[in-house]
This record gives C-alpha cells, sequence and structure tokens, in this order.
C-alpha cells in the first residue's frame, strides 16, 4: 500500500480493501449518500506552505438503529499514514492500521449483535477518515460537513495506534494499559461509562497522563475526535503512546501485540455498545476544557 499517503493511488487501494470488507459483512453505506466514500477536495487540504495533496476520500458505513435512529454514534479512525521515503515504505501498522481495523471488528461485532436480533437503539457510523497525517484534514472536512446533523450526533469513539505499547509508567513491563484522552471534557457520563465499562468487561489500566490539561504533549488537540469536540460532540480518544518505530519504516505488522489490540477494541466496542443502547443520550455538561 505505500505507506497509504493521503490521496495516492497506495491509500486508495487501502480505502478499497475497506470497502469490499464491509460489502462482505453486509454492511451498507449510510442513508443520504451514494457510495461508501465522501470525497475530501484537495483544495480543502490545502494549507500554508505544504504541499498539495491530491483528492482523497473518507470512507464511511452504517448500522441503523432501531429505535432512535436518528441518534448518531460516530467510530472513527484514519487508515492514511505518511507514505514512502527515499524509496522506503513507512507501514504504519500501529499507525494507524491498528485502528483501523479495530473500527471494522466492532462493526463485525455490531453486524453480528444485529443478525442475532440486538440492534442498536442507536445508529453507528463508522468513519475512517484520511489525511489525519496531514493536519487533520478528513475529520474536519466531515464536521464541517456532516452526513447527520452534529447535533444529533451522541459521541466520537476515536482510535488511533492501539497495538504497541511505549515504555512509560511501567508499560514497558505491564501492556495492559491504554491512555484516555477527552473523555471529561464535555459529557461527565462519557467518562463515567468508559471506566464501567473497562471495570466490567476489560480491566485495562485507564491511564489518563495525557489528559491532563497542563501536558506538553497536546494529544487532545492532535488527532480526529478534536474536530467533533470542538463543535460540542463529547468525544473520548484511545491510543497506545509512541513507541520507536513512531513515524518510522519500521511499524509493522509483527511488531503489533494482538492481545492488547483486542483488548483495547473490547473496550471500545464496550463503550458504544452502552452509548448505543443506552435509554438517554450521555448529557454534555462541560465546557470542553
Amino acid at each position: 500500500m505505500e505507506g497509504r499517503n493521503t490521496g495516492e493511488p497506495g491509500q486508495k487501494k487501502a480505502g478499497q480493501y475497506i470497502i469490499d470488507r464491509y460489502k462482505e459483512l453486509g454492511i451498507l453505506n449510510p442513508p443520504g449518500s451514494e457510495n461508501y466514500y465522501q470525497r475530501v477536495p484537495s483544495e480543502f487540504m490545502k494549507r500554508g506552505f505544504a504541499p498539495k495533496l491530491n483528492d482523497s476520500e473518507n470512507i464511511w458505513a452504517f448500522i441503523p438503529g432501531t429505535e432512535k435512529p436518528e441518534e448518531i454514534v460516530v467510530i472513527s479512525a484514519h487508515y492514511d499514514h505518511v507514505g514512502m521515503k527515499n524509496g522506503e515504505v513507512f507501514n504504519g501498522a500501529d499507525d494507524d492500521g491498528s485502528g483501523t481495523v479495530a473500527a471494522m471488528e466492532i462493526a463485525k461485532a455490531f453486524q453480528q449483535a444485529k443478525k442475532d436480533g440486538f440492534s442498536p437503539k442507536r445508529s453507528i457510523l463508522f468513519l475512517h477518515v484520511t489525511g489525519e497525517e496531514h493536519g487533520l484534514h478528513g475529520s474536519r472536512y466531515y464536521s464541517e460537513n456532516p452526513l447527520f446533523p452534529l447535533a444529533n450526533t451522541v459521541v466520537d469513539i476515536n482510535i488511533d495506534m492501539i497495538g504497541r505499547r511505549d515504555s512509560l509508567n511501567g508499560h514497558k513491563e505491564n501492556g495492559k494499559y491504554v491512555y484516555v484522552i477527552g473523555s471529561d471534557r464535555l459529557s461527565s457520563e462519557l467518562h463515567t461509562i468508559n471506566e464501567a465499562m473497562n471495570q466490567k468487561y476489560v480491566g485495562l489500566n485507564l491511564d489518563y497522563k495525557y489528559n491532563d490539561r497542563k501536558d506538553p504533549e497536546r494529544i487532545y488537540f492532535r488527532s480526529d475526535h478534536y474536530n467533533f469536540a470542538k463543535k460540542g460532540v463529547p468525544a473520548i480518544f484511545y491510543i497506545n503512546g509512541t513507541h520507536e518505530d513512531y513515524h518510522g519504516p519500521n511499524d509493522t505488522p509483527d511488531k503489533i501485540e494482538y492481545d492488547l489490540l483486542a483488548m483495547r477494541t473490547k473496550l471500545a466496542f464496550a463503550v458504544a455498545w452502552e452509548i448505543a443502547n443506552r435509554e438517554n443520550k450521555i448529557v454534555v455538561d462541560k465546557d470542553g476544557k
């Protein structure tokens, strides 16, 4: 896939792979859309002196809700990466191949539940966004051109890098953790739900280091959930932190720890399931700061 750089042939191949998988699962593109693509034009992604990008696409798939279909739970992950440098492929298995396959596996689980007679009450939009590496362009485009009103969007669950571990806070020795960012910025209920679902079903160490308002990395502002949060949509972001292969050619599939990837994906699914099926929308009771 040549590193899946935004708008280049390798990324478009990856996009077609994602779509083919949704078709195999019987998960359709959303109502109101022509197909699985939301085109993101080159002009929208042009910023300052940055190199011009080709037209690209967000990819979306949809499972309708049964009782509150107009209320939307978004599960997002970016499927672009940084491409090739000096003829070497920068694979991006963790960044964000891990989040991309997590979203697809969550979709598979929701679709299986639907077949078993347990359709979600609210609708689920699986949103694979483009252009993250160049400035969160795909999620910004969706937030400014939403298919469904953001007022009806209940939450964005964003997954970006959940297949590896970093070396901070003892994580090198115990990888059963995930950094949680943004859960308490707009909705106290979202934060509570995430903690409860983790305690009930998964048992990860929830690390809030990067959610600290004073943390210099400012990761809250650096992934796709932020384009929802700044529009007032509660958002939660899962990440394993950076590692020695971050944005390097050695971020390869053999280094993914699939047991950790599965645990973190289960947590995201459990939170999505709870929010999709609870009686009331989660409340927005914080100012986002």
